[in-house]
């Protein structure tokens, strides 16, 4: 009976990497057969729940991870236990850095949070490292994406030492409005001042000043952005 156990759980694993769609991969078109069959062969699908951490400085790499669902955040913690988000990847995209150990330019450690329900497509470092070295293409791929997280990055620094708080609140309600195109954005105070790299007091004082402006409407665990051309003028 175990072995005809064992037998139908690697059925169903294979079943479910015949269902991974690697071809959504920015750097598909560039393999040969032998190494998408590669990918097709080694690459999972995983599920996080809300809050799960993906990736610790002290776990092992990963892999490159493709969003199917859901979305990411990257972020690094002080000593004294303050959050900076550093950028966030959302359905569609790739997350690079959770395997940075693929690239020797990459030399600092970040965590990575699952922000919502999320799915992700995890290609294994030991299948990408024999595939970089057989096609420049893919690492150049990997290195470029990381690249523009670091430019994102820099931007988030940026914002952190050079921008008052009412200015980086305003930014970021901006982003979020462009992203979903809905006038509520679902998330709490103490979310927001971590996206920011903020104080959550801070935050909240500033969403309280643009609610006596007319600028927002604030509830439970949401904020309405009720006058766009008002907060504008924040940016």
């Amino acid at each position: 009976m175990p072995g005809r156990i064992k037998k139908i759980e690697e059925k169903d694993k294979k079943a479910e990497q015949r269902t991974v769609p690697c071809s959504m991969l920015p750097f598909w078109s560039e393999l040969c057969d032998s190494e998408k069959e590669m990918i097709e062969q080694s690459s999972i699908k995983a599920r996080y729940e809300k809050g799960m951490i993906l990736n610790r400085s002290e776990q092992e790499c990963k892999g490159i991870m493709l969003l199917l669902s859901g979305g990411l955040r990257t972020y690094i913690v002080s000593d004294e236990g303050r959050e900076v988000t550093l950028f966030r990847v959302g359905k569609g995209e790739t997350c690079v850095l959770s395997g940075s150990c693929l690239m020797d330019s990459i030399v600092f450690d970040v965590m990575i949070e699952a922000v919502e329900d999320t799915e992700v497509i995890i290609i294994p470092t030991s299948v990408l490292s024999q595939i970089m070295k057989e096609n420049p293409r893919v690492e150049v791929y990997l290195y470029k994406t990381a690249m523009e997280r670091f430019s994102d990055v820099m931007w988030t620094m940026q914002q952190i030492l050079f921008m008052r708080a009412d200015k980086r609140v305003a930014i970021f309600l901006w982003d979020e409005l462009a992203k979903s195109n809905h006038t509520t954005i679902y998330l709490t105070h103490d979310e927001i001042a971590r996206y920011i790299g903020s104080a959550r007091e801070a935050v909240t004082k500033v969403l309280k000043y643009f609610a006596r402006k007319g600028v927002v409407s604030l509830g439970r665990g949401k904020i309405e952005v009720i006058d766009r051309n008002k907060l504008k003028k924040y940016l």
